[in-house]
């Protein structure tokens, strides 16, 4: 005698619902896409704001705002080039003073260094990143402003002096002196970074380099340095963002003069210092609005250094083997 088959009865919505809240790859995988999306969102709603808050310095203005050096709150005339101007020049001042310090530094510490001299000094590195911006700028006030301008730039002006980059009167404040505390603020990051790139490489590359007659520095430098250079860039674009946004320090020491000079004495304003001085006095709403534009003009910096980065690691990366191939 033939048996009909037992069928399950079909699931209703409850049930479906219980089952899909007991697997846990589909709960995990939508909590993931919300704060992945989050990200996504916040970026954008931070666009809008910037964008729309900006309008009435944009529809007056239009791209001249950008190619303006003129910046008058009095005759509501109002240009942001000397301040992109300013922040471009005082982060590569600081990235040329970091880059060669912070990798060296990292290479020291990773591949030469003593283990105990290794650990001592990378735990002064990092509690030294952690040192708010705001000490920098008092520190560099009470120390740096004075010996740049009793020592330093004076020092500049005689040697170099013949060059347009070292002339003008030394107010010890300026372009030069925000780019080395920019230095000093970015360099942690660089050794923390590169170091942890320059550890990440196998034993065996080491070991290999050495097995074929390598000395140590060799080795280090054409076997363990190529091997992590994109954690080494990472490093140094970290540090690039880390400039480019810095407020406070460079605040306190850029001297705060909305004008471009090409020498690297003068005082000069920066996109983060020009908001953070005259947000809370600005009472005029062209004023208000052209600040406003200035940080949506800082946003697109950034976005456009960080599109740059991504070209220059993919330019490294096109032709490398994949590692453990």
């Amino acid at each position: 005698m033939a048996t009909a088959a037992i069928t399950a009865p079909p699931r209703t919505r409850p049930r479906k619902l219980m089952h899909f809240w007991r697997d846990g790859d589909q709960i995990t995988h939508l909590v993931t896409l919300i704060f992945a999306a989050s990200v996504f969102l916040v970026t954008v709603f931070l666009v809008y704001e910037l964008w729309i808050h900006s309008g009435p310095s944009r529809a007056k203005f239009g791209f001249r705002f950008l190619t303006g050096k003129t910046w008058d709150p009095v005759a509501e005339d109002f240009g942001a080039l000397p301040f992109i101007y300013g922040t471009v020049l005082t982060s590569f001042l600081g990235l040329l003073i970091s880059i060669p310090l912070g990798v060296g530094a990292a290479i020291f510490l990773s591949e030469l260094a003593p283990p105990q001299l290794s650990n001592a000094c990378t735990f002064l590195v990092e509690l030294l990143a952690a040192v708010p911006s705001v000490i920098f700028g008092l520190l560099a006030i009470f120390t740096l402003v004075p010996l740049m301008r009793q020592y330093i730039e004076p020092f500049l002006k005689g040697a170099l002096g013949v060059l347009p980059l070292f002339q003008g009167p030394a107010y010890g404040v300026g372009y030069l002196t925000a780019g080395l505390v920019l230095a000093v603020m970015t360099f942690p990051f660089i050794i923390s970074i590169s170091r942890e790139a320059l550890l990440a490489v196998p034993r065996e590359q080491r070991e290999a380099a050495l097995a074929l007659g390598a000395t140590k520095w060799e080795s280090t430098w054409q076997v363990v340095v190529p091997y992590a250079r994109l954690g080494i860039l990472g490093s140094i674009f970290l540090a690039l963002a880390r400039a480019l946004g810095e407020t406070m320090a460079v605040t306190m020491v850029i001297g705060n003069r909305p004008q471009i000079v090409r020498s690297l004495l003068a005082p000069a304003y920066s996109m983060a210092s020009v908001i953070a001085n005259e947000f809370n006095e600005a009472s005029d709403p062209l004023n208000l609005s052209a600040l406003i534009e200035i940080g949506l003009a800082l946003f697109i910096v950034t976005i456009i250094v960080n599109a740059l980065a991504r070209v220059l690691v993919w330019a490294v990366t096109r032709g490398a083997p994949v590692r453990g191939t």
